[in-house]
C-alpha cells in the first residue's frame, strides 16, 4: 500500500483541509493517508480549540486513514523544529511521499530554494544575524536574508511557504527517502481573520467567528458536517471551546509565583524577556492585553504565545534538549484502511508504534506530553478537569470504519 503523509493541526478541520486531502489523493494516488497531528497545544503557541481526540475523529471522518501525534516538544516550536519532528515521524511510519499546502503551489520553487539554502547556508545565517542585530524579528530577518541572496522566487513572508520550505529542508537534512509535493491553498490565507469565500475560510477566521458569535451554526458553511458534529459534542460535554483567555488565570499565577531565575529555565526565554514578563503580568487583565504589552520587534506575538505555552506546561530548556529526536509513534486513530496498512508494516517500522499511553511512562517526550495534558485540562472546573485529563491515559486509538464517513 502506498502511504502519503500530511502534517496537520485541524484547529478545527474545515473545507480547505478537505480540499487538501482530496487533492493529495488525486495528485499522489495514495492508498493510505497518514496525518501527523499536533496534540493539545499548537505550533503558534495556542491551545487547540478541542482536544486531540475530537480532532482525530474529524480527520478520520473526513478521509485520513491514520492519525499519529506530533509530540509537544516538536509541535509547539518554530518552523524548523516543528518540521523536523513531523517529517521524521512520517518517514518512521513508512511514508515515502509528503503533500503540503502552500501559497506558492509550485514544488520546484521549494526544491530550488532548498538547493540555494544548502549551498549558501553560511552567508544566509550571517545575513540573518545582521538583521536580528538591527532589531528585526526572525521571520523578517530570514526574508530579508533570502532576498539579499537573490534566491529563487519563493515568498517566505507567507506562513505556509515558510512551513513547506522547512519540510523540504528537513527531508534533505535527515536524508529521508521522501518525495515532497505541494498544492496551492484555496481561497483563504493561513492568517485570514475574515471569510471572503462562501465555503472556504481559514481556521483562524473560523475560530474568530466562533468567538464573536458563540454559535456553531455560524461556521456550518465552512466545515464538514462531521467536524461540526465533533465541535457540538465537545461543547456539550465540556461547556466551551478552548482559547488562550481560558488559560490566562493559570498563566498569571505561574508568572506571578515564578522568580526570574525560574523563568530563565523555560524554553524560549532569552535576552532578558523574563523581566518584561514579570513587569507586565500583574496589571494585565486579559491574555491579549498582556501579550500586547510585552511584545517587541524581536519577540513577535507568535513567539510570545509559544513562550507562554512553555511557561504554562513547564517546558524547560533542559527538557527541550532531552527531546531532540522522536522516540515513538503514538497512534491516535485509524480507519479500516489504516488498520490494514499497519498490519502490513508494523514489523518494519523505524520506531515503536504505541497505542497505550502507559507504555510511554518515563520517556522524556511523553513526560512533557503529560504535563501538557494536565495544563490543557486544568482550565476546566472539577469534575470536568479530571475527566479531560483522564482522556490522555484512558482513550484507546479511535477506530473508524468506512461506513462512518460522511
Amino acid at each position: 500500500m502506498k502511504a502519503v503523509g500530511v502534517i496537520v493541526e485541524y484547529n478545527p478541520f474545515h473545507n480547505g483541509h478537505l480540499h487538501h486531502l482530496q487533492e493529495t489523493r488525486r495528485k499522489t494516488n495514495a492508498d493510505c493517508l497518514i496525518a501527523v497531528m499536533s496534540g493539545n497545544f499548537l505550533q503558534r503557541g495556542e491551545p487547540a480549540i478541542v482536544s486531540k481526540w475530537a480532532r482525530t475523529k474529524m480527520a478520520l471522518a473526513s478521509g485520513i486513514d491514520i492519525v499519529i501525534e506530533l509530540p509537544y516538544a516538536f509541535a509547539v516550536q518554530a518552523a524548523e523544529r516543528f518540521a523536523s519532528g513531523a517529517v521524521r515521524l512520517l518517514a518512521a511510519i513508512g511514508c515515502r511521499e509528503l503533500c503540503f499546502g502552500s501559497e506558492s503551489g509550485d514544488i520546484a520553487a521549494f526544491l530550488s530554494a532548498a538547493d540555494t539554502w544548502s549551498e549558501q547556508q553560511e552567508p544566509f545565517d550571517s545575513l540573518v544575524r545582521a538583521e536580528l542585530a538591527r532589531g528585526q524579528s526572525f521571520p523578517r530577518a530570514a526574508a530579508a536574508a533570502w532576498q539579499a541572496l537573490g534566491a529563487a522566487p519563493l515568498d517566505l513572508s507567507k506562513p505556509n511557504n515558510v512551513l513547506g520550505f522547512a519540510y523540504v529542508k528537513a527531508i534533505r537534512q535527515h536524508a529521508l527517502p521522501m518525495t515532497p509535493h505541494t498544492i496551492p491553498r484555496r481561497a483563504a490565507g493561513y492568517h485570514d481573520e475574515s471569510a471572503s469565500h462562501p465555503s472556504i475560510a481559514s481556521a483562524t477566521s473560523v475560530r474568530k467567528i466562533l468567538r464573536q458569535t458563540g454559535q456553531l451554526e455560524a461556521v456550518a458553511a465552512y466545515v464538514p458536517a462531521a467536524a461540526l458534529d465533533q465541535l457540538r459534542q465537545y461543547q456539550e460535554t465540556y461547556g466551551r471551546l478552548h482559547d488562550w483567555e481560558m488559560y490566562f488565570p493559570l498563566l498569571k499565577y505561574r508568572l506571578l509565583t515564578a522568580t526570574e531565575a525560574d523563568l530563565r529555565r523555560i524554553a524560549g526565554v532569552e535576552e532578558g524577556i523574563e523581566h518584561r514578563l514579570k513587569q507586565h503580568i500583574a496589571a494585565a487583565e486579559t491574555f491579549a492585553a498582556f501579550i500586547a504589552a510585552v511584545k517587541t520587534k524581536r519577540y513577535t506575538w507568535t513567539r510570545l504565545q509559544r513562550l507562554c505555552t512553555h511557561v504554562l506546561t513547564h517546558f524547560t530548556k533542559e527538557a527541550q534538549s532531552e527531546a531532540a529526536d522522536p522516540t515513538y509513534i503514538r497512534l491516535l486513530g485509524m480507519s479500516e484502511t489504516g488498520r490494514r496498512y499497519l498490519q502490513q508494516v508494523k514489523k518494519q517500522l523505524a520506531l515503536p508504534l504505541v497505542a497505550k499511553a502507559a507504555k510511554l511512562n518515563g520517556d522524556p517526550l511523553y513526560e512533557q506530553e503529560k504535563r501538557a495534558a494536565a495544563a490543557y485540562a486544568a482550565a476546566f472546573p472539577e469534575p470536568l478537569a479530571s475527566r479531560a485529563f483522564r482522556e490522555e491515559y484512558a482513550t484507546a486509538p479511535i477506530y473508524f470504519s468506512g461506513m462512518e464517513r460522511k
